[in-house]
């Protein structure tokens, strides 16, 4: 997928999220399905959290990353390679244990989540005309899929929406069979 149609297509994803937030109270969006599980509005912190301080702050690394050709070339792990091949996750669920690092924080106002999906969209339409300017040789490490350049960090948070969608529905699920 070009980047310009993936911006496209996280635009859309994000509009998807951003009506599913209109039907939420702040109490559905901070009902969490188990201990081990996060609410949907953590979802939502996660999403904007490792787009902004992840996943584009690596895209921007290799943007502005020298080409040291002394540095060796990081390459993709089998299973980043296979992501990108099929331009998705897989749809099966990843858990990370609870953790002060990694867990969000609960939302404090739906506008705290509108205004962070805004700045992600804004951030990924201010870095995607840089994309084809860049060498792919300079990348940043995934800790799963191994090394990423630019346009693939960049392409990553639109797969990553993409695939919470599946723990959007879960959540919205738990939802309703406990009213």
């Amino acid at each position: 997928m070009r980047t310009n149609e993936a911006l496209q297509q996280f635009q859309e994803t994000v509009n998807v999220y951003l009506r599913e937030l209109d039907g939420f109270s702040m109490e559905q969006l901070s009902f969490r399905p188990s201990e081990s599980e996060w609410s949907i509005g953590q979802m939502y912190q996660h999403l904007v959290q490792s787009a902004l301080f992840m996943q584009l702050r690596n895209a921007e690394q290799c943007l502005t990353g020298s080409n040291d050709s002394e540095a060796p070339i990081m390459e993709k792990t089998d299973v980043g390679a296979a992501v990108f091949k099929q331009g998705s996750f897989p749809p099966m669920r990843i858990h990370v244990p609870p953790s002060p690092q990694y867990t969000p924080q609960q939302p404090e106002t739906k506008d705290q989540l509108i205004q962070g999906l805004a700045s992600v969209i804004r951030r990924m339409k201010e870095i995607q005309p840089s994309l084809e300017e860049t060498s792919a040789q300079n990348t940043v490490p995934h800790p799963r899929f191994g090394g990423l350049n630019a346009e693939e960090w960049f392409l990553l948070v639109e797969m990553h929406y993409r695939h919470h969608l599946l723990q959007l529905n879960r959540l919205k699920q738990a939802i309703g069979e406990r009213h």
